[in-house]
């Protein structure tokens, strides 16, 4: 890794504290295109760059490499370090709706949840967590018996490290309840364990989802956001819920709200019908 790719890792960590999976994907990404150049960044041309990134064909995965390069460009143009003065423009990505699962779609799948065993309790708490503070699925595998204060969670462990507080539904504190008063792990600090009493894992949890609902946990956040815009909760709101850094961000679930409004006229305004 060249000095500059080092001082650029130092920069996001230090100074933008960004988050470590964050921190981990840039230098995942910079690192990689450095070493199939073999030289560093600041010596590459926009030619070779296009020669190394040219056979990836997923126009997400090229954009958050691009992304990233145009960051570490516009970090050593601010430091003077030689650099190319141009940066490089991402592909366009269709918005698509996030997916999202209606209330009675989740409701029926935690009904088919065996709850007999503590395992089972888990099953269906963590569901209904997930749903009930909209929270990513890596904030919620941290969060310990001292994240939750009443009636809110809160999310020390946000995206960049920011903290935030979320309301959750009785509901969802009362099946987290029984779930620890089952479990033989009771007495450990994180929320979420394994059958082995260590905190679960994102691919465990993920297997959780996906085998009642059939959809990633990510879904459910969306299912979350989703449900309290078609509910009539103000944008800015959402976003301090979500912990979105910019509205951009969440500016996505107005497409729902649009389609909400447009379904709601044409089943209802009488010129629909004509």
């Amino acid at each position: 890794m060249s000095k500059e790719l080092e001082a650029f890792i130092e920069y996001i960590t230090v100074i933008k504290a960004l988050s470590p999976r964050t921190i981990e994907a840039y230098a995942h990404d910079l690192s990689g295109i450095e070493q199939l150049a073999a030289k560093s960044l600041t010596q590459i041309d926009s030619t070779l760059v296009f020669k190394i990134l040219g056979s990836i064909t997923n126009k997400r995965t090229l954009n958050r490499k691009l992304s990233a390069f145009n960051s570490f460009l516009d970090f050593c143009h601010r430091n003077r370090f030689d650099s190319l003065s141009t940066k490089f423009s991402l592909s366009k990505i269709p918005k698509n709706l996030p997916k999202y699962l209606p209330f009675e779609t989740i409701q029926s799948s935690l009904a088919l949840i065996d709850r007999s065993d503590w395992i089972g309790l888990r099953d269906y708490a963590l569901i209904l967590f997930l749903y009930a503070s909209g929270s990513r699925i890596s904030e919620c595998l941290v969060a310990q018996e001292g994240d939750i204060e009443g009636e809110w969670l809160r999310i020390r462990h946000g995206k960049g490290e920011k903290e935030r507080y979320v309301p959750i539904a009785q509901e969802a504190l009362k099946a987290l309840r029984a779930y620890q008063e089952s479990s033989p792990y009771h007495n450990r600090p994180h929320l979420w364990l394994n059958y082995r009493g260590e905190p679960l894992s994102r691919i465990s949890a993920f297997k959780i989802t996906q085998k009642y609902l059939g959809v990633s946990p990510h879904a459910l956040r969306h299912s979350y956001a989703t449900a309290l815009i078609l509910g009539g909760a103000d944008l800015r709101v959402v976003q301090e819920l979500l912990g979105h850094a910019s509205l951009l961000t969440t500016q996505i679930y107005t497409h729902v709200q649009k389609q909400n409004l447009q379904e709601t006229v044409l089943k209802h305004h009488p010129m629909a019908h004509s």
